[in-house]
Order: C-alpha cells, then sequence, then structure tokens
C-alpha cells in the first residue's frame, strides 16, 4: 500500500424517470484505534451511458386498398412492419476504486482530522461533513401500446349488415358508410340537434367519447394502427485511450438494443479524442514538484472529448474530466492538521480532482491557503 493522501467520489448525473441508485456516506476519523492512519482508493472514471431506442411496429388495416375510394386519402398503412430507431443517448461519468491505487494517509499521535468517503472508499472530503452526493435516476421504457386491431376491438362498432356482408370490398363500403354515420351523430349532439339529447353535460361527454372510440375503431380498417414501445439499456464504458468509431452497441429492426457483436444490427460508435493530459504542477524553475512528506494524494485528470454517433449522425458530444488520463499528486498533511488554521478540501465526484479547498476559519483567505504549500492545484 503506497504512502500518501486522498481524493474523491460522487457520481453525476441527468435527471430523467424513474429508479434512483442513492449513494451512502461515511466519516473516518484518525485515531488510536486505527494508528492515525486512514485508507483510502483513488479512482478510475467510467462512463455511464444510457441509450434509448422505440419500438414502432405498424399494422395494415383489412380495407386499406378502399381507403382512398371511400375516405378519400392515401394517407394509409399497406403493410405490417417493424423497426427499432435510436432516440436519445445520455452519458455521465462516475468514479470507481481503482485496483491497486490504495494509499494510507498517516497522521502523528492526537491529530484529529477526518475523511468522508463514500460507499465504495472513495474520498470524498477530508475535514468537511458537508458532502452532496447526487442520486442517478435511471429512465425506464415503455411498454407496448395497443392496436386498434387486436383482438378485434373495433367488433363493437360493427353492424350486422357488414359483418354479413359477402366481399371485401362490400365491407369496406359499409364501414365507411358507418363511419359517416357515427360523423353525424357527434356532430348532432355537439350541437344539440339529437333526437335524444342526454340529460346533462357529463352523460353528453360519455356519449362523445364513445362516438370517437368507435370511428377510430372503424378508421382503423382502412388506415392501419401504429404501435410504440420504448427500451432503455445502460452501458458502462472505461476510457482507456484515444478511440475512433469503436462500436458501442448495435441498433436491430428484430432485437432493439443490442450488444456490439449482433451484426442483425446497425453500429453505434464511440469516439475518445484527448484533449489535455494531467500533468504534475511546475515549480518557479519549471521544473516538476516534489511530493511532501506523506502526502495526502488524488488525481490531476486529464481532458477528453466524447462523441457517440449512429446512421452517421452524431447523437452526444461533450468534453469529460478522467482520471485515468491524469496523474496523481498530493496536498501537504500538515493543511490538515494546523492547530490555529486547519483546512478543508473536496473531491470531484468522477475524476479525484480538486474541486474546493480552503481553510476552516474565516479569518484565512484562500490566497493564504496557496501560500501554506498547495499552489499549483489552482493553476
Amino acid at each position: 500500500m503506497r504512502h500518501c493522501s486522498k481524493i474523491f467520489f460522487l457520481i453525476l448525473c441527468l435527471g430523467a424517470c424513474i429508479t434512483s441508485k442513492a449513494q451512502n456516506t461515511q466519516k473516518l476519523v484518525a485515531a488510536k484505534h486505527n494508528d492515525y492512519g486512514l485508507v483510502y482508493t483513488l479512482p478510475k472514471t467510467h462512463l455511464r451511458i444510457e441509450v434509448v431506442a422505440e419500438q414502432t411496429i405498424k399494422k395494415a388495416g383489412p380495407y386499406y386498398n378502399y381507403a382512398k375510394k371511400y375516405l378519400g386519402t392515401e394517407d394509409v398503412i399497406i403493410e405490417n412492419s417493424q423497426s427499432w430507431t435510436l432516440k436519445g443517448i445520455r452519458v455521465t461519468s462516475y468514479g470507481i476504486p481503482e485496483k491497486g491505487n490504495e494509499y494510507l494517509m498517516q497522521f502523528k499521535s492526537g491529530a484529529t482530522p477526518f475523511m468522508m468517503v463514500n460507499e465504495d472508499g472513495l474520498p470524498l472530503s477530508i475535514n468537511c461533513e458537508n458532502v452532496i452526493v447526487p442520486t442517478f435516476e435511471e429512465q425506464k421504457g415503455s411498454p407496448l401500446t395497443k392496436s386498434l386491431l387486436d383482438d378485434n376491438g373495433y367488433a363493437t362498432a360493427l353492424s350486422g349488415e357488414l359483418l354479413a356482408s359477402g366481399s371485401l370490398a362490400k365491407q369496406a363500403e359499409t364501414a365507411a358508410n358507418i363511419i359517416y354515420k357515427i360523423r353525424e351523430s357527434r356532430s348532432n349532439y355537439a350541437i344539440g340537434e339529437a333526437d335524444q339529447m342526454p340529460p346533462d353535460g357529463e352523460s353528453l361527454k360519455l356519449v362523445l367519447e364513445e362516438l370517437k372510440k368507435q370511428e377510430e375503431a372503424l378508421m382503423a380498417l382502412f388506415l392501419g394502427t401504429t404501435q410504440t414501445a420504448t427500451d432503455v439499456k445502460t452501458i458502462d464504458y472505461t476510457p482507456k485511450g484515444d478511440s475512433n468509431s469503436e462500436v458501442l452497441l448495435r441498433i436491430s429492426d428484430f432485437n432493439g438494443i443490442t450488444n456490439k457483436d449482433d451484426l442483425s444490427g446497425e453500429p453505434v460508435y464511440i469516439t475518445v479524442k484527448t484533449i489535455t493530459k494531467g500533468e504534475i504542477p511546475l515549480d518557479e524553475k519549471g521544473l516538476e514538484k516534489q511530493l511532501p512528506k506523506g502526502a495526502v494524494m488524488y488525481k490531476i485528470p486529464g481532458k477528453a472529448q466524447i462523441s457517440i454517433s449512429h446512421n452517421g449522425e452524431e447523437w452526444f458530444n461533450d468534453v469529460f474530466d478522467i482520471a485515468q488520463f491524469g496523474v496523481d499528486y498530493g496536498l501537504n498533511p500538515t493543511l490538515f492538521t494546523d492547530k490555529k488554521a486547519p483546512s478543508y478540501v473536496k473531491f470531484h465526484p468522477s475524476t479525484g480532482g480538486i474541486m474546493e479547498i480552503g481553510p476552516m476559519e474565516n479569518g484565512q483567505s484562500i490566497q493564504e491557503t496557496k501560500k501554506a504549500g498547495i499552489s499549483g492545484i489552482f493553476d
């Protein structure tokens, strides 16, 4: 276990729906029982890629060939089909413990600093309990909508004359006549000229709704129906270096969101491009600074541009701080044990970088804290 100090974690999120995963925090105190040493792990940045796809099922009605003749429209479904299309992508970063990157933050006997860590043992702060650990709200898919052509749902609107009709053409003509009669009835009820008007407004509303349902059911016999459903899948992706158009997953007309090896689907590509790499701070002479003795280790992350595309269209493009594209560095541990003016630090959720640092007492400014030996982390 390497000797040094601490860093980070939390979880970045975008809101969108239903199931939330809370993160627990724990307070670790340097005390006699642990020899005044706190063990923690620096993070590796992962990307949580949430993909939303929509399924569309189109069903042709039995009278589609007669829609223009009897209803005056050619906007009809003429054959059954199924397809899946990409609807949205969101990407958030989060940290996981990096195997082999554990540290021991060792203090002298009698020191009382404390560290807040998350449920994975990743440090969130030192000498500060006011840490916020957001939840990640997972989107959920929606079930397939119903078709008016399923289970003979239109049967309640059919007349005995239509059911007795011999040919398909005669059935279509009869169905069209019923549609026009329903429309006439709806109009008469709406303007108050029906032979028997309902006794009150609520009853009238119910009658109009029922007539509308009957019309829609019969229209489906000509126009067909379109059903939709959505599916959401979350993929964990670990940036390891620059990558150009790597297949992330696929979208299949038959299977929806599938893995990258399912050749029945069209590929969704991810591209990772390093923008900057984290570097050790330099001193006044332009040389790399030496680690303070017993340094409290943290990350100076790099930056990478992440883009995701499908069928020639870019669906996502943003810049992320990436822990593994950076370097480990350290703070002077005396910052947190100074009896006159101890400091606090908060670490960035997904990278292990310093998010906020300063004195615990109002009498000391950030600039004075920089003079205490941590200049460079603000640069």
